[in-house]
Parts: C-alpha cells; sequence; structure tokens
C-alpha cells in the first residue's frame, strides 16, 4: 500500500510542481527572440555594425567582435539598463568641478554678468555713468574682474566652457552610450539654450538632474520634470505667467459655441508674440508643450487649448535660489508666508520648482474636451501635462521621432504604429518603444542602412572614436564642431536641431568637414593626440592606396567600400604638402578645390575612371603627412559622413 502510496504523492507533486512552473512562466517576460537582421541579408558582423551605428556615437577599433562575442541582443539590452561601470570617463570628468553644482551654487559662483554689474555698482566699484560707456574698455574690464576674483565669482563663460567639454567627453568616452545618444536626444527633444540669458545658469543641472536620468524611463516623468526645471521655466516664459480673477462661476475662456469650428495652430516666432489680452498669461510654454513636446504640430489642438492650457499651468515658476538675479522675485512671497507654513497655503515647493496659488488662475478650464473644475490648483497641471503624455497622438508624435532618429529620415509608417502601439500600451515607457523598434524588420532593411547623415557633433565624436584619440582639451572640438555649422546648446528656437541630412549637408559644409577630418588626422587640434601608426594592422610600408583600404576597414567597418575606393583614390593624387599640414587647424586648405569639386552633393566622385585610364601609381606612404591625409580623407568621405 505504501508504494501506491508515494506514486500518488508523486504525482501530486509533479502536477503542483507544473501547475507552480507555469504560473511563473507566465508571470515573467517573454524571452525576446533574435533580432529579425537575417531576413535583411546581414551577417551577424553587419547587425552589429548597423547597431553601433544607431545607438552609440561610432563604433571604437574591435568594438564589432566584443559586441558580436557578448550577443547582439545581450548588447543592446546593457545598453538600454545603462548602468554598466564608466570609471574611465569619470577619471575624465574630475576635474570639471562646476557640473555638479547645483543651481544655487552656480548662481553664487558663477553669476550672469549683469548681476555683476549690479554688486559693482553696489559696492561703488564702477560708476553707474561707466557701465556701456567706458572709455577706456580695457581698463573698465580689468577693474570687474578685480572686483569679481575679490568676490570668490568667476564668469559664467567657464561654467558653460566646463558643461560643453563634459558632454564631448561623456561622448566619446562613455561605455553607458545609448544613454548619452538618448539624452542628447531628449535635450534636442526639449530644447534651452544658452542663447537666452535667463536660462543659461540653469541649463548644466537641467540636463544633469531632468534629461539624463529619465533618458530611458517613462516619457510622462520627464515631461512634467522638463515642464518644473527652472530652465525650462525660463526659456518659454512660464515662470512670469499668471492668471486674471476669474470667478470661479465664470464659464472656461475655451468653450466653443456649436457654430465654432476649431482652427489648428500654426508654428509661431516665439519673438514674434504679441502681448496677450489676458493680463499676465503667457501662452509661450502651453504652445510648445503641445506642438513640440508631445502632440505635434498635427496633433488635433486648437488655440483655444492653448490659452486653457496657459491658463492651467499659471502659477508654476521658479523657488528663490539666489538673493539677487534670477530666483529672487518670489524670495519676498515666501519670506513672509513662511517657508514651514507654504503647504498650507496652497504652495507647492520641490527642488527649485514652486507653485504659487496666487497667481493661478482659480477658473473652470477645458483643455482637448477635458474640463478642470473651478478653484484648482497645482493638481490640474500635473493632470495636464499627464493627459498630454498618454495622448494618441503624443504616442505617434514621440515614436516618430525616435524613428527618425533611429533608422531614417522618412521612417516606414509601420514601424511607427508599432512604436505607439508599445508606447501607449508600456505608459510611455522609452525602453520598450526602443525594444520594439530595433526588434522590427523594418529597422534592419537594407532601406534603412547607412540612411542617416552625422551632424557635425556626431561627425566629430565618431571620428575621434574611430581613431582612439585622446581628448586632453575637449573645447577644442567644439570649436571645430561650431565651425561644421552645430554650436550645441546655442540652437535658440526650441524646435532644437533638426534631425534631417538635408539640414546639414552643402558644398561649404563638405569642405568643412573634410577639413576637421585633416585637421584630426594630422594632430592639428591642440589638445586631441592621434596615434594612426598604432591603427593600422599592416604595421609596415605600404602604398597610399593600401593604407586607404586597411584604414577604412577599420574606420568604417563591415561595409562594402569597392565604390568609396573608387571615389577616393582620385583625391590622394593631391598630396597636402608638409607645410600647409603644419597650418592651424582652421587653414588646411590644400585640398580646398579637389574636395569641393568631387564631393558635392555627397555623391560620387569623378575621375575614377581617368585615373585608371591613366594608370598612375599611388603614392607611397613614407612619412606621417601622406598617411594623416588618408585617414583625413575617410573622415571627410561620403561614406564615413552616414550612419
Amino acid at each position: 500500500m505504501r508504494t501506491p502510496a508515494k506514486i500518488v504523492c508523486l504525482f501530486v507533486f509533479l502536477f503542483i510542481a507544473t501547475v507552480f512552473c507555469t504560473a511563473f512562466q507566465k508571470g515573467r517576460p517573454a524571452a525576446k527572440s533574435a533580432f529579425p537582421y537575417k531576413q535583411a541579408g546581414l551577417n551577424i558582423r553587419q547587425a552589429a555594425a548597423h547597431l553601433l551605428s544607431r545607438f552609440t556615437y561610432g563604433a571604437t577599433p574591435g568594438q564589432i567582435d566584443e559586441v558580436v562575442t557578448m550577443g547582439l541582443e545581450n548588447w543592446f539590452n546593457k545598453q538600454l539598463e545603462g548602468n554598466l561601470p564608466d570609471e574611465g570617463l569619470q577619471g575624465r570628468l574630475r576635474s570639471y568641478d562646476a557640473i555638479q553644482l547645483s543651481n544655487t551654487e552656480v548662481l553664487s559662483k558663477y553669476p550672469p554678468g549683469f548681476v555683476v554689474l549690479q554688486m559693482a555698482l553696489k559696492d561703488s566699484v564702477i560708476s553707474k555713468d561707466s557701465v556701456g560707456k567706458a572709455v577706456d574698455k580695457k581698463a573698465y574690464n580689468e577693474q570687474i574682474q578685480a572686483y569679481m576674483a575679490s568676490k570668490g565669482l568667476k564668469s559664467d563663460q567657464e561654467l558653460y566652457k566646463q558643461f560643453i567639454s563634459q558632454h564631448i567627453l561623456r561622448a566619446a568616452y562613455a561605455n553607458n552610450q545609448l544613454q548619452e545618444v538618448m539624452s542628447d536626444f531628449w535635450f534636442n527633444h526639449f530644447n534651452v539654450s544658452f542663447t537666452k540669458g535667463e536660462c543659461a545658469q540653469f541649463i548644466p543641472a537641467y540636463e544633469r538632474d531632468v534629461i539624463r536620468p529619465n533618458a530611458l524611463g517613462k516619457f510622462d516623468q520627464l515631461l512634467i520634470a522638463s515642464a518644473k526645471s527652472p530652465a525650462m521655466l525660463y526659456f518659454l516664459d512660464n515662470f512670469t505667467s499668471q492668471g486674471a480673477a476669474v470667478p470661479a462661476s465664470q464659464p472656461a475662456m475655451g468653450m466653443m459655441m456649436a457654430s465654432e469650428s476649431p482652427q489648428k495652430t500654426k508654428p509661431v516666432n516665439m519673438a514674434a508674440v504679441p502681448p496677450k489680452n489676458v493680463p499676465g498669461l503667457n501662452e509661450n510654454y502651453a504652445r510648445e508643450v503641445m506642438e513640440l513636446h508631445t502632440l505635434g504640430v498635427d496633433g488635433g489642438y486648437t488655440q483655444s487649448d492653448v490659452t486653457q492650457a496657459a491658463r492651467v499651468l499659471t502659477g508654476w515658476t521658479i523657488y528663490p535660489i539666489s538673493s539677487s538675479g534670477y530666483g529672487s522675485a518670489m524670495k519676498g512671497l515666501v519670506a513672509k508666508i513662511g517657508e514651514n507654513n507654504l503647504a498650507a497655503k496652497g504652495f507647492v515647493h520641490e527642488g527649485d520648482f514652486l507653485f504659487t496659488p496666487n497667481r493661478h488662475d482659480k477658473g473652470e478650464k477645458v483643455v482637448l474636451g477635458k474640463r478642470f473644475e473651478a478653484n484648482g490648483g497645482y493638481e490640474e497641471g500635473v493632470a495636464l501635462l499627464e493627459m498630454l503624455a498618454h495622448h494618441p497622438a503624443a504616442a505617434n508624435f514621440i515614436s516618430r521621432k525616435l524613428a527618425v532618429r533611429f533608422v531614417s529620415d522618412n521612417p516606414p509608417a509601420s514601424m511607427i504604429r508599432k512604436m505607439a502601439k508599445t508606447f501607449t500600451s508600456a505608459d510611455g515607457d522609452i525602453r520598450q518603444v526602443l525594444r520594439t523598434m530595433v526588434n522590427s524588420p523594418e529597422f534592419w532593411d537594407a532601406k534603412a542602412l547607412r540612411q542617416k547623415t552625422k551632424s557635425p557633433f556626431e561627425l566629430a565624436i565618431s571620428s575621434v572614436r574611430a581613431v582612439n584619440a585622446d581628448i586632453q582639451q575637449p573645447y577644442q572640438l567644439f570649436t571645430w564642431i561650431s565651425r561644421m555649422g552645430q554650436r550645441i546648446y546655442y540652437y535658440q528656437a526650441p524646435t532644437g536641431f533638426p534631425d534631417k541630412g538635408q539640414y546639414w549637408i552643402n558644398t561649404g559644409s563638405l569642405l568643412s568637414r573634410m577639413n576637421f577630418g585633416l585637421a584630426l588626422s594630422s594632430g592639428r587640434i591642440p589638445g586631441v593626440v592621434v596615434n594612426l601608426a598604432a591603427l593600422n594592422p599592416q604595421k609596415g610600408t605600404e602604398t597610399a592606396g593600401k593604407a586607404l583600404v586597411s584604414y577604412s576597414k577599420v574606420m568604417i567597418p563591415e561595409r562594402n567600400l569597392d565604390m568609396a575606393y573608387q571615389q577616393l583614390i582620385p583625391l590622394l593624387q593631391v598630396p597636402v604638402p608638409a607645410a600647409k599640414m603644419n597650418n592651424e587647424a582652421g587653414k588646411t586648405t590644400a585640398v580646398s578645390q579637389p574636395v569641393s569639386n568631387k564631393f558635392s552633393g555627397m555623391d560620387a566622385v569623378s575621375g575614377a575612371e581617368e585615373l585608371n585610364e591613366k594608370k598612375k601609381e599611388v603614392v607611397p606612404v613614407v612619412n606621417n603627412n601622406m598617411l594623416a591625409q588618408v585617414v583625413g580623407i575617410i573622415i571627410g568621405s561620403p561614406e564615413f559622413q552616414r550612419r
């Protein structure tokens, strides 16, 4: 009788174990299938190269081998997690002490110029008549600088320089490359600019505390964090927006009569926006949060919705983080009420954000059909932003922008629909949207390969990564990036830099790109050290043509470069003399005319057939100048400038 009992117990155990395991498996996320790159005819190395071209700032020598060994899916998942150790990068960043300062500390150490002048006037260091009218400007500036030194103050330009330098180092050396790429994407999406002085001092903390931590998280959290940041509050002027005294019984301004038809709002030049007829109401942020941050220009909202949203967001301002200048406007109010009494009076204080109920429009509002009852407060602003973040138009708009960034300038609608569906079902989880994108056959399609044109920033960073450059003075690269047409953090419009190749490519920009490549490869960018010989797998004297082939395989891996060789070999017949190669970076002009002629349109370079007919021999590599010319031509080539 014991044996049957044991058998029964065994079956019961197996049954329970089966049920438990089944339930456990249901609770786990389904295993991800392999990326569908084989359907597009790619081998694993080509697929790895494509991943690196999209989700990093460019492959470093040997990185394709690392990705293949690790496994493509495993590498991508680790990038999505964004928590790889980065000791090497942190070591490079240690000297940039300003990038860790709070907004309050920044304003006390790197005050805006007008604040310095106010302090100097108050302390009778300068006279009011001398401001902007000094006869001896040099002596005047020296006087101001001496005063700043006595007070322990530093120029705000030094703050900007540190911030830009650390951004370049992060892009070039971070192991968590996808986090850096996405931080750049979102900063561009929620653009603020150094060109607007009111927000400039707050931009370092904006990127550090708002953009980067949320770059791979939930979209609504990123949206709300950006709305509360001093940089955005100042950039789009919401920090001064306040409502009129609207009786609670008064109907919302956005309630339209049945005969009225909504008109979609059009893009507006902020500088040309006339004063509104509602005292104190500023619509700049409300407009851009719909048009640029969430719904898109065709998102179905009306001008009435913009006005209503602006009313909802009245009272959103900054906490008094400075005794003078920016952030001091609310200091008297907070002092009068008392820090400990703010919450009881309806104020909301979170970090550098402050909601002031006395500035808030307490009337009823209607935005996109959603009614906000009268006598609301801070919570209705959060509700508005959550509604916009979860709107179907936002799912489509954000998905399309991501597809443009990572796939092509004109991504397939079929893939955007899949991404938007995930955006909605995953509550705006950006990681899941990216997973949907990279698991879509459209991502791997031959039509998407090498279809994106690198921006000047991407070109510069991919170049230093491709040659394993040691960046000791990153601001020197910023000078070159600006010269090529992209002055990062200085784009004035709230749209951010365009993400399409046609914006970046013209004959003049191509010449600047070629000159950058030659300057980098010849070691003529101060503080950027390049060892080209260390990259050469052949380790010996070879012809320029052979060097072109071997270095191209290192710098532009896993591509068919036969056509590129035909295009580039004629340029090797235009030697760059040593004297001109040793000119300062901005004067690399020896190849200007040939490059301008042969790279027009980023397409074929004429002259290959003529070269073959004449059977000219390529100049042998006998010195570093010729090797630098080879690598510089590769960087300036159409193939390297595609990703």
